[in-house]
């Protein structure tokens, strides 16, 4: 092997996330749903008997299956099973940026349309509620901010004899903002109002495009 074959082996990879395979595939759905009042974005309470999260905040979505087609799929998949609703309801799904949240779940969200709600009968098993709140709420309302930090802690058969400073070694705390969007009596917070407010930022910038292509 030469280093022209090295190179040639790569020049046609798309390139993909280290470590992929050891995260949890994840895929949701950001549904977009036409009100009387505007276009609102809807968002599941998750049922207060589940083992992980019961009673946050969250969009339709969940684990991808060794029997989805895709990421898209498993999102449409979840959404229809917990809002008791058709496939033919959901429309123009498109992939939004992933994130890997702090659990080590990669989640693949999508955005999409749903088209009507009068059909929903939700997955007691796995939501208490549905609602939604209009999408001008997220563009005139900037959330809460608070840090949080993480220390690491190394194992207790850690080598440290491998690396300079040994057990005086520098570790450095990881910090993160924490995002909190109150509406009525409901409080969207965590992953959910991480990717609310990417949404909201790119949404910002499409409005200054349209402005500024209208002067």
């Amino acid at each position: 092997m030469d280093i022209k074959r090295i190179l040639d082996s790569f020049t046609n990879r798309e390139p993909r996330m280290m470590g992929e395979k050891q995260y949890r595939q994840s895929a949701i759905l950001i549904p977009l749903v036409e009100q009387a009042d505007g276009i609102h974005l809807l968002f599941e309470v998750r049922s207060y008997d589940m083992r992980s999260q019961p009673g946050d905040v969250c969009f339709p979505g969940g684990k991808i299956d060794e029997t989805d087609r895709s990421a898209k799929h498993c999102a449409i998949r979840e959404t229809t099973e917990e809002l008791g609703i058709s496939a033919s309801e959901v429309e123009d799904v498109i992939p939004f940026d992933y994130i890997i949240s702090d659990i080590g779940t990669c989640i693949y969200p999508f955005i999409g349309k749903i088209r009507s709600l009068s059909n929903m009968k939700m997955n007691k098993e796995e939501v208490a509620e549905v609602f939604t709140v209009p999408l001008t709420y997220f563009l005139e309302h900037a959330p809460a901010v608070y840090d949080i930090t993480f220390q690491p802690v190394p194992s207790e058969d850690f080598p440290y004899e491998l690396i300079h400073g040994g057990k005086d070694y520098d570790w450095r705390p990881r910090a993160k903002k924490e995002y909190f969007y109150q509406y009525e009596d409901k409080v969207i917070w965590g992953l959910t109002a991480r990717i609310v407010r990417h949404f909201v930022e790119m949404m910002h910038d499409v409005m200054v495009d349209e402005e500024e292509a209208m002067k």
